[in-house]
């Protein structure tokens, strides 16, 4: 998980996780990986709008985002 996390880090990849949040509850987030810091990650989290600490062994997922999501109609 950590070298996913590296590579959208070192390419600038936006990257969408999912993660095990403090209380329990799995959680997903879209984010840009800004440092990376023993075993935490600080990201910008575009859902919260604001810069957020991860602890990498808390993140069950990464799925790199490719192109903009269109809306179904």
């Amino acid at each position: 998980m950590k070298e996913q996390l590296i590579k959208a880090m070192q390419y600038k990849q936006l990257v969408t996780i999912m993660y095990i949040s403090k209380s329990g509850e799995i959680a997903k987030r879209r984010v840009k990986i800004l440092k990376m810091e023993g075993d935490k990650f600080q990201a910008y989290c575009f859902a919260r709008q604001a810069k957020r600490t991860f602890i990498i062994n808390n993140v069950l997922a990464v799925l790199p985002i490719i192109g903009k999501e269109k809306k179904i109609i």
